[in-house]
């Protein structure tokens, strides 16, 4: 998967300081000026104090610079309160204003929208309604809506401010996992159909895998990678490599489906992927998959007899301790960026070093969305 790629003046620019008891707040970031961008790291490292500090809620030191407009510039003098900023926030909670109808929550948001604004800048209600799949509910009280649309009013309110920005703070940590699974195709949709620019803070790796382009990982305060998302997946020196969510992102065709089997098969950089799915995708359609660590197994030859479908040949390009007694293996498969979590012994008996090749055997491959 390749990240958007955004000059730089149109992207997201910001260098941030921020000092309080316990805690530190220095960072800077360079983030595409579409797309989605996750921020992911555990409880308290900083990740709502980042958003707030781009929304101006926060009164960080530094520089914020969104697509060409500097919003902040502590070395000029220069300070954008929050109500002059052109952007949209979406908390963990729906904010929405309950003595309103759900339309009449879209049409307080018109207000935000300096007259100025160019046509070509503004978002209409219309396409955020049906970007959001409210039309049904426009006449309804909003607090007669479900946790799950209650999130989609808030975010289609976000985007009616037609921002040049939208903050995301974990919009689904509210919500069951039916919820979720109502909400995602829709913020999927937003990317696709609109370049807004868009930073999202979750604690689930898995949403960050269906939706983001661009991950940042966070730590204490500060940034420890930051790039593509299936670049920084694929690294071994990382929290991330080394927990149990360890995954790799893979960018597929579909081929075919066999329906008498239910299995679909994708091509990939590194060879033809084959997967149970009950609901498959149409051929030449493009999907996103993901390969856990723990569902990586290795072996020096060419399995023969084995009900594993997929083995791909790979080269070994790095390998780091996974904690007591376990390795990871960073591998290279034809192009794809694959992890093997295997005992250390395993490692030893194979005689795994760096150049050296492997078949990988994909035990499980998930479809992301």
């Amino acid at each position: 998967m390749t990240a958007p790629t955004t000059p730089p003046s149109m992207g997201i620019q910001a260098q941030l300081q921020l000092q309080r008891p316990g805690f530190a707040l220095s960072l800077t970031l360079d983030l595409p000026g579409h797309g989605v961008t996750a921020l992911l790291g555990p409880s308290g490292c900083g990740k709502t104090t980042v958003l707030r500090a781009l929304a101006g809620l926060e009164r960080a030191q530094g520089r914020v610079c969104v697509q060409g407009q500097i919003w902040q510039d502590d070395a000029q003098g220069l300070w954008l309160p929050t109500h002059q900023r052109a952007l949209g926030y979406v908390f963990q909670e729906a904010s929405l204003l309950e003595h309103l109808s759900v339309a009449d929550n879209l049409h307080y948001a018109l207000r935000r929208v300096p007259k100025q604004r160019p046509a070509d800048q503004r978002i209409a209600i219309d396409h955020a309604v049906e970007l959001l799949g409210i039309g049904h509910l426009m006449g309804r009280p909003s607090t007669a809506l479900s946790g799950g649309e209650r999130q989609r009013v808030a975010i289609a309110r976000a985007l009616a401010c037609s921002p040049r920005l939208l903050l995301l703070d974990e919009p689904l940590a509210a919500l069951d996992s039916g919820r979720k699974a109502e909400v995602l195709p829709y913020l999927e949709a937003l990317q696709h159909n609109l370049r807004i620019p868009v930073v999202y803070v979750s604690h689930a790796p898995d949403e960050v895998l269906r939706l983001a382009h661009h991950m940042v990982l966070m730590e204490a305060g500060g940034t420890i990678a930051s790039g593509p998302t299936d670049a920084v997946l694929a690294r071994i020196d990382t929290p991330l490599a080394t927990s149990d969510h360890a995954a790799t992102l893979l960018t597929g065709t579909v081929v075919a489906h066999d329906a008498s089997d239910h299995i679909m098969a994708v091509q990939c950089a590194g060879g033809l992927l084959h997967l149970v799915c009950a609901h498959p995708r149409s051929i030449g359609s493009t999907v996103r998959l993901r390969v856990q660590a723990r569902d990586v197994s290795l072996a020096r030859q060419a399995p023969v007899g084995s009900s594993i479908l997929n083995t791909l040949p790979a080269t070994v390009t790095g390998l780091a301790s996974a904690g007591p007694g376990l390795a990871l293996v960073a591998l290279d498969a034809g192009g794809s960026a694959l992890l093997a979590r295997i005992t250390q012994r395993s490692a030893h008996a194979l005689a795994l070093v760096p150049g050296c090749p492997v078949w990988a055997q994909v035990k499980g491959v998930a479809v992301l969305g």
